[in-house]
């Protein structure tokens, strides 16, 4: 049998309209045949002895029956069989119906929508078959259906708009297979990525336009366009970046700020498109009075406002609202009092821009949780999701509490899209929670290759799941090689211990240098746990335990007396310390300004009788100037290491390039010059403070880039036992390096947010050193919170 193809033509983007062109032209036909057949004079009867049905297959002739909705024998009018037909035709189940009447018989010819044998994608080289299929409804062995077909081809334009091929065109083909059967396929022309050539503001004044796209999720397309996914052309994502906008402003004390409009406009050569946001800003207000009043009988009002951590001339933001609320019902939950709320009421005063706000503490609605349900899980548990809730199956409703459980999901980085809602219950005091998430992917594979002039060429590959198993737990691996140095560690967390906030973490790893670092080799081993847990709105506490097996070798006969103490036997130390910070830097009151204080102890104990207590205390502060294209961050360390009994050992001290910018690693710092390669030896003590600013170097956006200045002061010193060394920490021009001596470091740096991630090179030079010391003019880091 010759092989008939039937092409059904597509409108770009939205591919089968064709096929309903189609069969609506079949309709018409049939409709005009019949009309000719059957005069449509509603005032004339008709009356029918017999049915007969003829060209049913699948269908049965009850199921015509039904839908033809009269009977044998009855009187029909010319309206009615009109009816009849319509919906037998809208059934979807027939390609063909006509009404013909023998007689005093009704003679029903239809004929049905051929099955479908095999469903085919063709052209489609950026996205997989399995991807497609799962998104379309129509199925091998089911019934061909025009609208399905049709509405299949719009899906498929539509996972190509999500990933920013707009201009990508679904053609669906039906192929005859004869025995009423056909064979579907969906012609794909992918057509090129269309990216945001341009994204730009209107109307913003207290923020520049590179401050704001910094805010925002979509990204314009850069030198590395081929790398970055967020600089596509995608409709739905526009949503997340109006709700991103907004908050920007509101935390920021424009509780005016309105979003006019957002165009799109697509470039000529349809390559392209420029995204605009209209903005209208309104004037920034700040907290004017607060107070708190009681409409509980019994609940002191003095009580609660002392709970309050809100002055009056901050900036107004929701952000601080909600923390004061939810300080104010948790002091009323230790108190035993259920369905309280505070309800914040607001005052405006346009003079002076300030905004009064009164906590009204009132009963709630007396309203329980029903139930929490989750849906759209395929790969993480039920359990990740549900702990985020404060809120149980019987505890009393808080829409705060939702909203911040909400959050909370969304923060987890395993859900591309999450929505909580609310419903009624069974009863009208029951609510049921209702948690709908799309996963993502959260694994990672990673190859890095580095080169430098001393070192030469390293390389890197490592592992990275953030939600292995679907359990919310983190696992990672890696290895990392290079001259003179080489590391495996494998890292394993869970950030909800027993279902509550304490994460529990291990690791366990071997790591070695040579002699190309230093005048010696090391080896170490190394296994870590520790438990870390929130002590306040703004604290964490972490407590840990680690076992460290280390050993010295390859260190030259006339080396350093003081290093030959670590020579020869595998040294075994035992540690137990913890760790108290206190950071505002992302979670505080103004978002603008931050702060970090942190403490802390480990105690070691070791063979050979070592005991030893080490103390590190740290404090720094970031804030933003110039509406925040600037940065401003201040960092001062200090670290101390008390030897209780023994010696303290090399991986122990402290080395200079470790606490400040500009110096070799094993080149700088105390020294022992009563050896022949003058071996540096660390300190026991050390202080730093590090000040920098980071600011925009003017060039397009897109790619990236920005500029920094720092300056770096600090020392290490202070080498334990060191009596019965000749001359330890002496040079020849009598300055002794084991004591206090400041160096100092001045540089500029280059941040880049590749997209491998936030990128750091930083470009020093000592200003101040002592003259054994050498300098390292070139570091190059991955960015982590300053």
């Amino acid at each position: 049998m010759r092989e008939i193809h039937t092409t059904l033509p597509s409108r770009k983007g939205g591919g089968a309209h064709g096929l309903h062109v189609f069969s609506t032209v079949v309709f018409c036909l049939f409709s005009v045949t019949s009309a000719a057949i059957v005069t449509p004079a509603s005032a004339q009867t008709y009356r029918f002895n017999a049915i007969a049905i003829e060209g049913n297959i699948r269908v049965d002739d009850s199921t015509l029956f039904g839908l033809a909705g009269f009977n044998r024998g009855a009187s029909v009018t010319a309206g009615q069989l009109n009816a009849a037909y319509g919906n037998i035709a809208a059934s979807g189940l027939f390609e063909t119906v006509e009404f013909v009447p023998q007689g005093n018989t009704l003679l029903i010819r239809v004929s049905e929508y051929p099955t479908i044998g095999i469903v085919n994608f063709e052209g489609n080289r950026r996205i997989d078959d399995d991807v497609l299929s799962g998104a379309v409804q129509t199925r091998s062995g089911r019934v061909l259906s025009p609208s399905t077909v049709e509405a299949d081809a719009r899906a498929i334009a539509e996972i190509y708009a999500q990933r920013g091929r707009s201009a990508a065109e679904i053609t669906p083909r039906i192929i005859p297979r004869g025995n009423n059967r056909v064979d579907l396929a969906f012609e794909i022309r992918e057509g090129n990525v269309v990216e945001i050539e341009r994204l730009s503001f209107v109307g913003n004044r207290a923020f520049s336009s590179y401050r704001l796209r910094q805010v925002l999720n979509t990204k314009q397309a850069g030198a590395f366009r081929w790398l970055v996914q967020r600089d596509t052309f995608v409709a739905e994502r526009i949503g997340l970046d109006r709700q991103l906008l907004s908050d920007f402003y509101l935390s920021r004390g424009y509780v005016d700020f309105e979003i006019l409009s957002v165009t799109s406009e697509l470039a000529r050569e349809r390559d392209g498109f420029f995204l605009t946001f209209n903005i209208r800003e309104g004037l920034q207000y700040r907290f004017g009075n607060i107070s708190v009043i009681s409409q509980v009988e019994g609940v002191d009002a003095a009580e609660y406002e002392r709970e309050l951590r809100l002055r009056p001339g901050t900036i107004f933001s929701p952000t601080v609202l909600d923390q004061n609320i939810a300080r104010i019902e948790r002091l009323a939950e230790q108190r035993g009092l259920r369905f309280i709320r505070a309800e914040p009421r607001f005052t405006r005063n346009n003079r002076d821009q300030t905004i009064d706000v009164e906590f009204a503490i009132v009963r709630g609605e007396r309203v329980f949780v029903e139930r929490i349900d989750i849906q759209g899980n395929t790969t993480t548990l039920d359990r990740v999701v549900r702990r985020q809730f404060t809120s149980a199956e019987g505890d009393p409703l808080n829409p705060r509490e939702i909203r911040e459980a909400a959050e909370r999901i969304r923060a987890l980085g395993y859900f591309a899209d999450v929505a909580v809602d609310t419903r009624q219950g069974s009863a009208p005091d029951q609510a049921i929670v209702d948690v709908e998430v799309e996963e993502t992917t959260t694994g990672s594979l990673g190859f890095s290759v580095s080169y430098g002039r001393a070192q030469g060429v390293g390389f890197g590959i490592s592992f990275a799941e953030q939600n292995f198993l679907g359990r919310g737990q983190q696992v990672s691996v890696s290895f990392n090689t290079v001259k003179g140095s080489r590391d495996i560690s494998l890292q394993f967390a869970e950030p909800a211990m027993f279902g509550r906030d304490l994460r529990y973490s291990l690791g366990v790893g071997y790591r070695e240098t040579s002699s190309f670092f230093s005048n010696f080799d090391t080896r170490e081993a190394f296994l870590n746990n520790s438990i870390g847990f929130p002590v306040s709105e703004f604290a964490r506490l972490q407590l840990r335990q680690g076992l460290v097996a280390d050993r010295l070798t390859g260190l030259a006969t006339d080396g350093s007396a003081r290093l030959r103490d670590d020579v020869g036997s595998t040294a075994v130390t035992g540690t137990l310390g913890y760790t108290y910070t206190f950071d505002t830097r992302r979670v505080g009151i103004d978002p603008t300004r931050g702060s970090i204080f942190s403490v802390s102890q480990d105690f070691g104990l070791g063979n050979q009788s070592r005991r030893f207590v080490k103390t590190e205390g740290r404090a720094g502060y970031e804030m933003s100037i110039f509406n925040e294209d600037v940065t401003l961050r201040a960092d001062a360390r200090v670290g101390l290491l008390h030897m209780v009994n023994g010696q303290s050992r090399n991986r122990e001290r402290y080395q200079l390039a470790n606490v400040m910018r500009g110096f070799a690693p094993g080149e700088s710092g105390p020294r022992d010059f009563a050896a022949t390669n003058d071996d540096v030896l660390g300190g026991n003590r050390y202080f730093s403070v590090q000040v920098e600013a980071q600011f925009p170097l003017g060039t397009p956006e897109e790619y990236g880039l920005s500029g920094g200045i720092f300056a770096d002061v600090g020392s290490v010193w202070g080498v334990d036992n060191v009596g019965g060394l000749a001359a330890p920490g002496m040079v020849d021009d009598g300055t002794d390096y084991n004591k206090m001596h400041i160096r100092a470091a001045l540089g500029v740096s280059l941040f880049w947010e590749s997209p491998l991630g936030p990128l750091r090179f930083d470009f020093s030079r000592p200003v101040r050193k002592l003259e054994r010391d050498r300098a390292q003019n070139f570091d190059f880091s991955i960015v982590s919170q300053f």
